[in-house]
């Protein structure tokens, strides 16, 4: 395997690990810890989430120059698509609500329950469906 195609490989599933382990391991967990508070628990997840986006950005612009540098077939770069639009709808669409959701919770307001976070857990199993399904043909061309 050259190294563009080996690229891509370890960035797919470097991409979904990360995802799996902090949406769907720390996210929940983190609410469950003694003593973690909703103000401390959104302040946390807050710091996390735009980590885990901005780092999920670069491993999108690794897998787009590995693309260009040895395209995959139609239906790779399909589910790779379908992973970078559902990131790029929580970062532009979701992530700004949900945002301001919590801006008013830190504030001290009783803010109602916002439906954001169906939204973006939506996009989180999209996105690790098309990951996951990428990795997958990936490993088999």
């Amino acid at each position: 395997m050259s190294l563009a195609p080996a690229l891509m490989v370890a960035a797919v599933f470097v991409w979904l690990g990360m995802v799996i382990a902090i949406s769907f391991l720390e996210a929940p967990l983190k609410f469950r810890a003694p003593n973690v508070t909703l103000p401390i628990g959104l302040g946390i997840g807050r710091l996390v989430f735009r980590a885990l986006n901005l780092v999920e950005v670069l491993l999108a612009i690794v897998i787009v120059v590995a693309c260009i540098a040895c395209p995959p077939p139609a239906r790779i770069i399909t589910a790779l698509a379908v992973a970078g639009g559902a990131l790029g709808l929580q970062i532009a669409a979701v992530r700004p609500r949900l945002n301001r959701r919590s801006d008013q919770v830190l504030a001290g307001l009783d803010a109602p329950r916002s439906r954001g976070h169906y939204a973006y857990v939506g996009l989180e199993v999209i996105k690790v469906l098309a990951l996951a399904f990428a990795g997958a043909l990936l490993l088999s061309t």
